[in-house]
C-alpha cells in the first residue's frame, strides 16, 4: 500500500532549517523529519500541507509563499511513501511542537548530522543542490 504525504521546508531568517522529532510510539520515532504529513483522501496537497502546518506548528501559509522542491518516492520494510515537498518562504505564527514533538533549526549543511527519515535525507540534497523535481529512495 502506498501512503501519500506532505513535507515543507521552513527557513528561519537565519536560513536554517525547521526539523521535528517523531514521537517514540509513531512508526520510526525518534527520527527527525522535515513537518509535514498524511493527504486525506479528497485533499490536494496543498490542503494537506495547509492543515498538517496548522496542526503540527499552529503556522499558516501565507497565499503565494509555497513552492514545490520535489516529489520522491521511498519504499521501507513495511509501506511506501509518495512524497511531496515544498519551500515556505513566508508563514504566519511561530512554530510550536503542538503535537508534542521536539523541533529544532538546523543549518541545511548540517541536517544529515540529525537523524533524518531515510526518505527526507534526499530533500537535504535537493536543498544543497538548488533544487530538484523528482528523485526515487
Amino acid at each position: 500500500m502506498t501512503t501519500r504525504v506532505v513535507a515543507a521546508v521552513l527557513y528561519d531568517s537565519e536560513g536554517r532549517v525547521l526539523i521535528a522529532q517523531r514521537p517514540p510510539d509513531k512508526h520510526m520515532g525518534g527520527y527527525w523529519e522535515f513537518p509535514g504529513g498524511k493527504i486525506a483522501p479528497g485533499e490536494t496537497a496543498a490542503q494537506a500541507l495547509q492543515r498538517e502546518l496548522a496542526e503540527e506548528l499552529g503556522v499558516r501559509i501565507e497565499a503565494g509563499q509555497c513552492r514545490p522542491l520535489l516529489q520522491l518516492r521511498h519504499a521501507y520494510p513495511d509501506r511506501v511513501i509518495e512524497l511531496q515537498v515544498f519551500v515556505l518562504d513566508r508563514w504566519r505564527g511561530e512554530p510550536a511542537g503542538l503535537e508534542g514533538q521536539a523541533l529544532q533549526w538546523v543549518p541545511p549543511r548540517a541536517l544529515m548530522r540529525h537523524g533524518l527519515l531515510p526518505a527526507d535525507q534526499p530533500i537535504v540534497a535537493a536543498l544543497l543542490e538548488g533544487g530538484a523535481t523528482l528523485a526515487t529512495a
